[in-house]
């Protein structure tokens, strides 16, 4: 066993396949921050609803989506990921919403 993993270690590797994993830590690592990113924002947001707050769930909703399609766009999330995001992400600002215009009439 040890001589094949020698063997591997020593096997000379072509351009192509050099290229091909610089190639791939980069966009690993590009990938990575745009996710990190992506989801710091969500949280974000998701904090703000469930605290109760309307006017900072309003402020950071269209950028919250606006950062669901981009990354779509850069083939950072499956599209259907971010559909599914999106629309669970808007249901409970709606649901939110509904709550917060129907409390005041209540009064």
């Amino acid at each position: 066993m040890a001589t094949a993993a020698a063997a591997a270690k020593r096997k000379r590797k072509s351009k192509s396949v050099l290229k091909r994993v610089r190639q791939t830590a980069r966009r690993t690592a590009i990938n990575r921050a745009g996710k990190s990113h992506l989801r710091t924002q969500v949280k974000r947001f998701r904090q703000a609803l469930v605290a109760g707050n309307l006017a900072q769930a309003r402020e950071l909703l269209q950028p919250t989506l606006t950062l669901l399609d981009r990354s779509i766009r850069k083939k950072i999330l499956h599209p259907n990921t971010a559909a599914r995001t999106k629309s669970r992400l808007v249901l409970r600002y709606n649901s939110l919403a509904k709550q917060g215009s129907a409390a005041p009439a209540a009064r």
